[in-house]
């Protein structure tokens, strides 16, 4: 019951908003009582908090699956780390959206349980491109920090126009967004 809590929750919060959805909206889509919707969670809040765990952990869990491949070359790594970002994007839809739109509605409590794992996220991206430089493929005066912010930018914003049924798919897109970071970076 609390996947199905959480699962409706998600839908009515990507279509209507975090604020304007009520806990009434969320037990009615489900036919349940407040009860059931307290046994699980103490409040709206608390069910976005862990939403935001859910669809954090779970990309942190893929990056680092791609990031101890040792078979992956650095262009080959940073290449899956986009493609990662924007398929996860188009498989999870809603969840991607309510993550990165209604961050804003968390608790100072609820961010610090969630922010140190969206640093880590960026911090393993930083990591990358360091060893890029380590190995050579990329030049030492790289500012790696704004990079990094700026290949989540072009991957995370993606959310707001990517079409998956389009006339590119995720596999091209991340293409795209590799080769335009590479050009601007390869040594």
């Amino acid at each position: 019951m609390k996947e199905k809590i959480t699962e409706h929750s998600i839908q009515l919060f990507d279509k209507k908003g975090f604020t304007v959805t009520s806990i009434q909206d969320i037990v009615e889509s489900i036919g349940v009582t407040k009860g059931t919707f307290y046994y699980y969670f103490s409040s709206k809040e608390e069910l976005l908090m862990e939403i935001h765990l859910r669809y954090i952990d779970d990309l942190l869990t893929k990056q680092m699956k791609i990031l101890d491949d040792h078979h992956k070359s650095f262009k080959e790594k940073l290449f899956s780390i986009i493609h990662l970002s924007i398929l996860d994007i188009k498989k999870q839809g809603a969840s991607a959206k309510v993550f990165f739109r209604e961050m804003r509605h968390l608790s100072p409590e609820s961010l610090d349980k969630i922010n140190p794992k969206r640093d880590q996220y960026r911090f393993n991206i930083e990591n990358l491109l360091n060893e890029g430089i380590a190995s050579g493929e990329l030049r030492e005066s790289l500012n790696v920090p704004i990079v990094t912010f700026g290949i989540l930018g072009i991957t995370n914003w993606s959310y707001q126009w990517f079409n998956p049924e389009g006339s590119i798919d995720d596999k091209q897109l991340a293409e795209i967004f590799t080769d335009m970071v590479f050009k601007g970076i390869e040594v």
